[in-house]
């Protein structure tokens, strides 16, 4: 019997479809928030107080790993899709994305959480 064991571009296709979900959730929520100024100033800051609890503070930060994935990837899928030549290189290409995210979502994190856990 064989079994899939996946490789580079099934990990590409998963990250981006989890990123993709997670960056809509966050605009569902956010639509759901802003509308509740409809409701007045009152409910409005009660609601908006919740955010600055640490929780909200480490989903913001997944929220931009997500973004960023999502748009690094997606970088790498215009290349395959108008370069004919990134089908051959699509593996270097995914690892090049994930290196990428980390340069820049590493000290996106630590800026992000500094006020957190370093006050």
């Amino acid at each position: 019997m064989y079994f899939y064991h996946g490789r580079e571009g099934m990990w590409a296709w998963l990250l981006h479809r989890a990123a993709g979900l997670g960056v809509v959730l966050f605009l569902f929520i956010h639509v759901v928030d802003t509308a509740l100024i409809g409701l007045g100033p009152t409910v409005y800051n009660d609601v908006m107080s919740i955010y600055r609890v640490p929780f909200f503070r480490v989903m913001e930060v997944l929220l931009a790993g997500a973004v960023l994935y999502h748009g690094l990837n997606g970088l790498r899928l215009i290349a395959i899709d108008f370069w004919a030549g990134a089908t051959k290189v699509q593996r270097e290409l995914f690892y090049a994305v994930v290196v990428l995210f980390f340069v820049l979502m590493i000290p996106a994190a630590y800026l992000m959480l500094k006020p957190v856990f370093f006050k």
